[in-house]
């Protein structure tokens, strides 16, 4: 009787726990739906300022031509072209919602003076749905941009960057997002995936647990300064 009192009480600690878990993960998961969405508002918004712009910045630029004042001119196209890094959505994958996510994640990367190389092509129709992997690139993008913030503070004078490839490979879709790291020596990827606590940890879940929904496979590789993150999905 006792046995089975300890049986029972052990099963409904297990089942509490499991539900607190759930409910995180879900909190989690609407967080970075809303986060994301905002994001891809906030580069459309800039889009859209900028378009309404144009005419002014086009009278101005005429204004200096025929003024003759080349230096202030240079001045000025600097300061515009700077601008136009920011809102860069020439990203193009086949696919709206990565063409969407993708660009809101690399402009915030370029904002924060992370230099981004981003090469991406996915067919039109695929076994993952568009929402989980939009999920799986938006958290790649996230750890990756996290890790080169943290570089900022702990390792100013190294150049902080980002490789996303995104493309068919022997008849599955190869996602790889590579960044650098502060780390200068090598470390078993178990200890970098557990030592992640908070969103960044929820965020590696989401990626296998998705992965795994899909009968795919994730591969996380550390070198001295450089992380990477592959995962296969069958189409």
């Amino acid at each position: 009787m006792a046995l089975a009192s300890i049986c029972i009480s052990v099963f409904i600690t297990i089942l509490i726990l499991k539900r607190k878990y759930d409910k995180r993960l879900s909190d989690f998961q609407d967080s970075v739906l809303k986060k994301q969405r905002d994001e891809v508002q906030n580069i459309y918004q800039t889009m859209r300022a900028w378009r309404h712009d144009y005419h002014n910045h086009m009278q101005a630029i005429k204004a200096l031509l025929s003024m003759g004042k080349k230096e202030e001119l240079s001045d000025y196209l600097d300061n515009l072209e700077k601008d136009l890094d920011c809102i860069d959505i020439a990203i193009r994958t086949g696919n709206v919602g990565l063409d969407a996510i993708l660009s809101s994640k690399v402009s915030i990367a370029r904002k924060n003076l992370i230099d981004v190389n981003c090469t991406a092509k996915v067919p039109q129709e695929l076994t993952v749905s568009d929402v989980h992997l939009c999920a799986i690139v938006g958290n790649l993008m996230d750890n990756a941009i996290e890790a080169c913030e943290k570089m900022k503070k702990d390792a100013p004078n190294l150049p902080r960057f980002i490789r996303v490839y995104i493309g068919l490979f022997k008849s599955q879709l190869y996602i790889s997002v590579i960044n650098s790291t502060k780390e200068r020596k090598r470390r078993r990827v178990s200890e970098l995936v557990t030592s992640k606590l908070g969103e960044h940890g929820f965020g590696l879940r989401r990626i296998d647990k998705i992965t795994e929904k899909y009968d795919g496979y994730v591969n996380r590789k550390n070198e001295p300064g450089v992380f990477a993150t592959e995962v296969m999905l069958p189409l």
